[in-house]
């Protein structure tokens, strides 16, 4: 019996020790070395955009938002900071993107066609926040009554 109490205290003890671990690695993969530069992005809107959240090129991941303020003018500054080895030219362009229809954010780096490259403490010009579902829901509504209406008027001029 004794024997018996000890093993499963034995196994029970492992399992805690292999989800501890488990977890650890799992956000040690999400976290930021710190190396490489950072840009800065001024966005209208960046709702659920959180520090740590992925930033991609092409669906790559290349880098992480490492801190998220308010300008003077109430717009959020993003920083992002890029793996050291990716060279985004300065007419690169950000865009705050959702996974999916209720997923995390991330922001996506669109790059330009320029020779001149990102040295790092440099602002990315051109971005487009996040856009609301609500928003996007509203406008998909909007779009459909506009047609509908369209199409009613057409059959009573055809009549």
């Amino acid at each position: 019996m004794m024997a018996r109490d000890t093993k499963e205290i034995l196994v029970g003890f492992g399992l805690l020790i292999g989800l501890v671990l488990a977890i650890a690695l799992s956000y040690g993969s999400r976290g930021y070395t710190g190396t490489g530069y950072v840009v800065t992005g001024v966005f209208n809107r960046v709702d659920g955009l959180v520090i740590g959240n992925t930033v991609t090129i092409s669906g790559v991941r290349v880098g992480s938002v490492e801190h998220v303020t308010l300008d003077k003018d109430y717009r959020a500054l993003v920083a992002i900071r890029l793996d050291p080895g990716v060279q985004l030219p300065s007419d690169s362009d950000a865009a705050v993107h959702t996974d999916g229809l209720f997923g995390r954010k991330f922001v996506v780096l669109g790059p330009g066609g320029d020779t001149k490259m990102f040295a790092g403490g440099e602002r990315i010009t051109y971005t487009q926040g996040s856009v609301l579902v609500d928003d996007l829901l509203e406008q998909i509504i909007a779009e459909g009554k506009s047609r509908q209406r369209k199409g009613a008027a057409s059959t009573k001029e055809g009549s």
